[in-house]
């Protein structure tokens, strides 16, 4: 049982489309802990800890995003596993 720690960047139309709202359900049914953010730059930051074949599926799922988004790049970058994150939810 592997557990991975990734922070995902995805640049785009991903402000103002229900993004981050879309995000939590889908890291939710995929059982997925960590948050979602906008960043001042316009693109949102998923900061993600779960098992990694739920992780790929995540990464896989901002590609398409929300159906409003258009999503023009996905990156990911690995992090070190942080305990105690028990929930996946919005930041404001």
């Amino acid at each position: 049982m592997m557990i991975r720690h990734v922070r995902i960047l995805i640049e785009g139309l991903v402000q103002g489309v229900f993004f981050r709202d879309y995000t939590r359900t889908k890291a939710q049914s995929l059982n997925l802990n960590g948050i979602v953010k906008n960043l001042q730059n316009g693109s949102v930051e998923i900061n993600a800890q779960g098992q990694t074949s739920e992780i790929e599926l995540l990464i896989q799922w901002c590609w398409e995003g929300s159906p409003l988004s258009k999503v023009k790049d996905v990156r990911v970058e690995e992090l070190v596993t942080e305990e105690g994150i028990s929930s996946f939810s919005i930041r404001y």
